[in-house]
């Protein structure tokens, strides 16, 4: 770590700020635990010694202001990001410090995006949404794949995971999505987002190894199809969910995650696995790992480390793929993910995308 500096988190008594502070401290950043309610700051405290809790709200500038103060940067954990995206960076731009997020709800990502690619390149101050396993992970292997193919034809991002025990937060940021898109689906195909009200298909998805082809709900549409398009403008980005972790995510008596180790980390488990395709090649990243909520963590320090050592290629706003070395930064995640494709490069069809089986 080339700086030992302040890093603030936003929502840090939430299930995934509660990570983020964890690994912060345990790289060596002093965390300051910000967000609404000062009871549950001041307990977080007591875990961490040296920890400052500093209670703020959005509709609260000079109180986020001062929860800022002194940082060197500033990490989002709190949804739904629809409420507050727009204020904490505010106060970040204000502070002129980084601001990073963990937002999965696209339409925030796409608010983002639309609001302040501008501004934060004018400010220069480095602005990362969705750095999180939704968003995050997948586009930092779709670049990591892609290559040196600046624009290519489809890519592809399918989550096998072995089952979706949803927290909260996550319920309350679907619900907000759901109302802000009308109930609609929305997709990215013929180069922009698009809304659909008809069934999502449901095909089936060779993953490798040890998984194996699965059923996956199609066009299940996370973060990713905001993301991965702002850099690798392919006219088509789907991604895909296997069917147990759609029917888990959805059902409303799914109970939320539930720790299993010392480091409150559940026993779900994933595999990314991502295809790019250009004519008739198609490259592919996949990787694996343990708890989507946990590994955000250290995909969002890694993030918030890389800007404060001035390891970034772009100034202002940025996805994970085009703010970062792609490759370098996945290798840096070894310790909680595992790289098992990275990348192959096949010729001719029909390949993965040409070999979708609908159902």
């Amino acid at each position: 770590m080339g700086s030992n500096g302040t890093v603030a988190v936003f929502g840090a008594y939430g299930h995934t700020g509660r990570f983020v502070v964890a690994e912060l401290a345990r790289r060596g950043y002093r965390p300051v635990l910000a967000g609404r309610d000062a009871g549950r700051l001041e307990a977080l405290a007591k875990e961490f010694p040296g920890a400052d809790a500093r209670p703020a709200s959005v509709d609260d500038p000079a109180a986020l202001d001062r929860a800022l103060a002194g940082a060197a940067a500033v990490v989002n954990c709190a949804g739904p990001f629809a409420a507050t995206v727009a204020p904490v960076l505010e106060a970040a731009l204000r502070a002129g410090i980084p601001y990073v997020d963990v937002a999965a709800e696209l339409e925030a990502i796409a608010d983002t995006f639309a609001g302040y690619r501008d501004r934060a390149r004018a400010a220069g101050v480095p602005v990362v949404p969705a750095m999180a396993f939704f968003g995050g992970l997948g586009d930092l292997l779709a670049t990591a794949a892609a290559g040196d193919w600046a624009a290519p034809d489809e890519t592809h991002i399918a989550y096998g995971l072995s089952g979706w025990h949803p927290t909260t937060g996550t319920r309350e940021a679907g619900a907000v999505s759901r109302r802000r898109r009308g109930g609609r689906r929305a997709v990215h195909t013929g180069g922009r987002l698009q809304y659909r009200e008809d069934a999502s298909p449901t095909l089936t998805w060779p993953f490798p190894e040890p998984m194996g082809p699965r059923a996956v709900v199609g066009e299940f549409s996370m973060a990713d199809i905001v993301t991965v398009p702002t850099h690798l403008p392919a006219p088509e980005v789907r991604t895909y969910m296997t069917v147990e972790a759609a029917r888990d995510v959805a059902a409303p008596d799914t109970p939320a995650p539930a720790a299993v180790d010392g480091e409150g980390r559940s026993a779900q488990t994933f595999l990314v696995d991502v295809v790019v395709r250009s004519g008739d090649r198609e490259r592919r990243a996949a990787a694996s790992g343990r708890d989507i909520y946990a590994v955000t963590a250290p995909l969002a320090v890694e993030a918030v480390d890389r800007v404060l050592t001035g390891r970034t290629r772009v100034v202002g706003l940025a996805s994970a793929g085009a703010m970062f070395d792609a490759e370098d930064f996945l290798r840096a995640l070894s310790p909680h993910v595992t790289l098992l494709d990275l990348p192959r490069l096949t010729q001719g069809a029909p390949g993965v995308c040409g070999g979708l089986n609908p159902r």
